[in-house]
C-alpha cells in the first residue's frame, strides 16, 4: 500500500506544481476539440473552411492587437526560430483545416495525430530531451488510444495514398514542429509566441485563397451571423493561443503533446452531444488510455533529466 501511494504521489505532485501549464494546453484540447461544430456550421452557411479560418485568425490578431507593443520591442530578437515557429505553426492550422476538408475525416485526423513520434524526434534533436524508461511507455498509450479511436480497418495502415492524406500527415508534423520550437524559443514571449501563430496561420492561408479564387464574393455572401460567429471564434483562438504557448514554454514538449490527445477525447463527446454520433466502445477505450496517458505524463522524465 505504502509503495502504491507513493506512486500516485509521484504522478500527481508535478501536475499539481504544473498545473497552470497543464491548464493552458488542456484549453486548447478543449476548444479544438469544439470548433468543428461551428466551423462546419459556417460551411454549411456556404463560407469554405479556409475562408472562415483566414477571417477567425485576422480577428485573433485585432483582438491581440494589445499584444502589439510588446511583440513590437521584441522584433529584433526574432530570428530563425520564430520564423520557424510561424511557419510550422502556420502549416499546422492551414494542413489540418484543407486536410480535414477534402480528405477521408478519420484518415486525416489519425496521420495528424502521429504527432507525438515527431515530437520524440523533435524534442531530442532541438531541446536534448530523453525520455526515461516510463516516457516511451507513456507515449505508446496515448497512441494507442488515439489508435482505437480513429483506425478503422477497412481504411488501412497509416500511410499516406493522397494529398489530403499528405496534408494531414504534414500539418502534425509542423503541429509537433511547433510546439518542440516554442518550448525552444525561451526568448521570445507568450505574447510574441501567440502572434506568430495567428501571423504564420493567416499569412498561409491568404495566398491559397487567391490561388483558389472567388474569395471577394465569398466576402460579400457572409451574412451577420456568420460574422458574429467568425468574430466568436476569434475571441476564443485569441484567448487560447496565448494559454496554450504559456503551458508549452513551460511544460516537456512530449508532455504537452500526450495532454493535446485530450482533443480527441473533447470531439468525441462533443459530436455525441452536438451531432448525434454514437460513442461506441473503441471510443469509451481510446479515451480511457489518452487520460491515462495524460496523468501519467509527469513521469515522462526522470527529476536528473529535467535538471
Amino acid at each position: 500500500m505504502a509503495k502504491t501511494l507513493g506512486i500516485i504521489r509521484g504522478v500527481l505532485v508535478p501536475a499539481k506544481q504544473n498545473m497552470l501549464p497543464v491548464i493552458g494546453v488542456l484549453s486548447g484540447a478543449l476548444v479544438w476539440g469544439l470548433i468543428w461544430y461551428p466551423y462546419r456550421m459556417l460551411q454549411d452557411a456556404g463560407l469554405s473552411g479556409a475562408m472562415a479560418t483566414l477571417i477567425s485568425y485576422l480577428w485573433a490578431m485585432v483582438c491581440g492587437a494589445f499584444m502589439l507593443p510588446r511583440v513590437w520591442r521584441e522584433r529584433g530578437d526574432f530570428g530563425w526560430w520564430g520564423v520557424l515557429l510561424v511557419l510550422s505553426a502556420g502549416w499546422a492550422n492551414l494542413g489540418y483545416v484543407l486536410g480535414m476538408l477534402h480528405g477521408e475525416v478519420m484518415r486525416v485526423l489519425l496521420l495528424f495525430y502521429l504527432a507525438p513520434v515527431w515530437t520524440i524526434l523533435f524534442s531530442f534533436w532541438m531541446l536534448g530531451e530523453r525520455l526515461n524508461r516510463y516516457g516511451y511507455l507513456i507515449l505508446a498509450l496515448s497512441l494507442c488510444g488515439a489508435l482505437v479511436m480513429l483506425w478503422k480497418p477497412d481504411l488501412g495502415l497509416p500511410f499516406p495514398q493522397n494529398i489530403s492524406e499528405w496534408l494531414g500527415l504534414s500539418a502534425g508534423m509542423g503541429f509537433a514542429l511547433s510546439n518542440v520550437t516554442s518550448r525552444r524559443a525561451t526568448h521570445l514571449s507568450v505574447e510574441a509566441k501567440s502572434f506568430s501563430l495567428w501571423l504564420g496561420t493567416a499569412g498561409l492561408t491568404l495566398p491559397f485563397l487567391m490561388w483558389q479564387g472567388g474569395a471577394a464574393g465569398q466576402l460579400l455572401a457572409i451574412s451577420m451571423q456568420s460574422w458574429v460567429v467568425l468574430a466568436i471564434i476569434g475571441g476564443v483562438i485569441c484567448a487560447t493561443s496565448f494559454a496554450v504557448q504559456y503551458g508549452v514554454t513551460h511544460l516537456t514538449a512530449n508532455r504537452a503533446v500526450v495532454l493535446f490527445l485530450f482533443e480527441l477525447v473533447f470531439a468525441s463527446v462533443s459530436s455525441y452531444f452536438l451531432a448525434n454520433e454514437a460513442m461506441d466502445v473503441r471510443d469509451i477505450i481510446g479515451a480511457v488510455l489518452i487520460v491515462s496517458a495524460s496523468l501519467l505524463s509527469g513521469k515522462l522524465y526522470s527529476d536528473k533529466s529535467l535538471g
